[in-house]
């Protein structure tokens, strides 16, 4: 039987460069899409500073546009064998901050230093780690909310190895995670007590395939890579992660609450807007007579009380039903509370006061039913961000 795609297990990777994903995760992935997850592959550089392996194509090191070709290709190629159908650069369509241009972050470049790697004392201006951290932590959680992903894997503090664009996307995107409330799974190079270790010894032909479409950065040979630095390592058969402050879930969500918990929580939204519309049109005319002046109390109070219910209903429940339930209720008993009773008297006179207590309550319904959903994330939240790396080249 098909999944649902509704029903599938949605997780997000974010690498810094083409191949990282294949290096690190390659496994991960094609596992996840055999068992019919969606995954999702966010690049955040074209990789425009890597070092050419094959000697055949050495003169497209450092040639910019030519080289972005290349291993833009290479990567389409490697995540054709994984299986990823949705992949996204960050800050292009589909991964750049709403209402924001399309913007380009390119490779930062590393140096070696006494450390390890570290940040080129000179970057260009749209470098990654040049580039201000909430920027690129929002490009990140647009995708988080556009993907709705159960899982955000990228690397861990130290970047695997310390490439200060690996470090950057650590940084980003779990800042971006914990503001979503999304949990966050760092790749672990190395094993230790307590990670989660994925067995991707039945994808390992692909993973290998994946590498080796990666070919002017990896060298396959057998079951071992080579890169441009060091010695040939062991293609692996097991991945690991560790999860990085896990989001645990201490209430269930109103969505995920069953139909009796919603039709009760309907049904006192129906009596609470009755009662508020009931006393409002009974006391909406009280005033207190202060310095010889009738200061109209009744109906301010009934506009506050009446945006308070509603407001909060729209908050608390996170959704529009309740809150047009209640609005529902009160608006009822206001409008029948207005007609005149059987002896000519009314409750509602056809003056400021009586327009204020019919109309207002419209005006403060239609305001808070129409308000935008409140955004899982605001740029604002993303903030607190780790100053950037080394000095942009102006």
């Amino acid at each position: 039987m098909q999944q649902n795609p509704s029903d599938a297990e949605r997780v997000l990777f974010v690498h810094a460069h083409p191949d990282d994903e294949s290096l690190a995760t390659g496994g991960t992935i094609a596992t996840l899409v055999n068992r019919g997850a969606l995954v999702t592959v966010v690049t955040c550089t074209r990789g425009e500073l890597g070092e050419v392996i094959p000697a055949d194509i050495k003169h497209l090191e450092g040639s910019g546009e030519p080289l972005v070709e290349l291993r833009t290709a290479e990567l389409t190629s490697a995540l054709a064998i994984l299986g990823v159908t949705d992949h996204r650069f960050l800050g292009a369509e589909g991964a750049r901050w709403r209402d924001q241009p399309p913007r380009r972050y390119t490779d930062s470049g590393m140096r070696w230093g006494d450390s390890g790697a570290e940040a080129p004392l000179v970057m260009s201006e749209d470098a990654l780690c040049a580039a201000p951290f909430g920027e690129v932590a929002a490009d990140l959680a647009t995708v988080i909310d556009s993907v709705k992903p159960d899982a955000v894997i990228s690397y861990n503090s130290t970047g695997g190895y310390g490439h200060p664009d690996h470090v950057r996307a650590h940084e980003a995107s779990l800042r971006a995670a914990e503001v979503m409330g999304v949990p966050f799974f760092a790749i672990e190079p190395d094993a230790a007590e307590g990670q989660l270790a994925v067995d991707v010894s039945a994808v390992l032909v692909r993973k290998r395939d994946a590498l080796r479409a990666h070919r002017s950065q990896v060298t396959v040979d057998g079951d071992r890579y080579f890169l441009s630095s060091g010695p040939g390592q062991p293609i692996t058969t097991v991945e690991r992660y560790s999860r990085i402050r896990p989001v645990e879930a201490t209430t269930v969500a109103w969505k995920d609450q069953g139909l009796g918990i919603h039709l009760l929580a309907w049904i006192l939204a129906l009596v609470v807007g009755v009662a508020v519309g009931a006393i409002a049109t009974v006391d909406h005319r009280y005033t207190v007579t202060l310095l010889g002046t009738d200061l109209p109390v009744g109906i301010i109070a009934t506009l506050l009380i009446v945006a308070a219910l509603l407001a909060g209903l729209r908050i608390v429940f996170a959704d529009r039903i309740v809150p047009t339930i209640a609005t529902v209720g009160m608006l009822g008993v206001i409008a029948v509370l207005s007609l005149a009773g059987s002896g000519g008297s009314v409750l509602v006179t056809n003056d400021v006061v009586g327009y204020l207590l019919v109309y207002g309550p419209v005006v403060i319904a239609f305001l808070v039913l129409a308000w935008p959903a409140a955004g899982t994330f605001s740029r604002d939240k993303i903030g607190g961000r780790p100053e950037p790396k080394g000095t942009p080249q102006l």
